[in-house]
């Protein structure tokens, strides 16, 4: 795909990311309850993520939001630990590549706040988003960590930084 880029947010891009999750939730059929459908923020991402430590991106193709993805400290956990939060795309730029654009610009961001691990949470049934967590270096791991509020995703990873 040409003439896309990825960008921090802005404020105008609440709406359509919100509408990208929303969307991507629904086609896989993701619980609703206790993952990210339900944050309170959902709809002011940009107000979220404006934040010291904290970033999120946006992929633009021809004036759309087609992805998304964000670094935050993970709630309740040591300083040095991150979170890859909210990372989604839209069935049309899904197997482009993007995905692991977008990982490197986000855990580059960590390395330069100061992260040293990142951790992210998962659906069983994603599948191709696992196959990028291991090529971008994540390891499975055996239990939560920090507060995240997402007790319907079972899958926990970390990667040191």
């Amino acid at each position: 795909m040409e003439n896309y880029s990825i960008r921090k947010i802005n404020k105008e891009d609440n709406e359509q990311v919100a509408q990208l999750i929303r969307a991507v939730f629904d086609e896989m059929d993701i619980p609703k309850v206790g993952t990210a459908y339900a944050d309170p923020y959902l709809d002011l991402m940009y107000e979220e993520y404006n934040k010291p430590r904290s970033v999120y991106y946006v992929v633009e193709h021809n004036g759309r939001v087609v992805g998304c993805a964000g670094i935050a400290r993970l709630e309740n956990e040591a300083e040095t630990i991150c979170e890859l939060q909210k990372m989604y795309f839209l069935p049309e730029i899904r197997g482009l590549g993007i995905g692991s654009e977008m990982m490197a610009v986000c855990l580059q961001s960590a390395i330069n706040f100061g992260f040293e691990s990142c951790y992210l949470e998962t659906m069983p049934f994603m599948l191709d988003a696992q196959k990028l967590y291991k090529k971008s270096g994540f390891e499975s791991i055996d239990a939560p960590m920090g507060s995240t509020g997402h007790d319907s995703c079972p899958i926990w990873m970390l990667k040191k930084l």
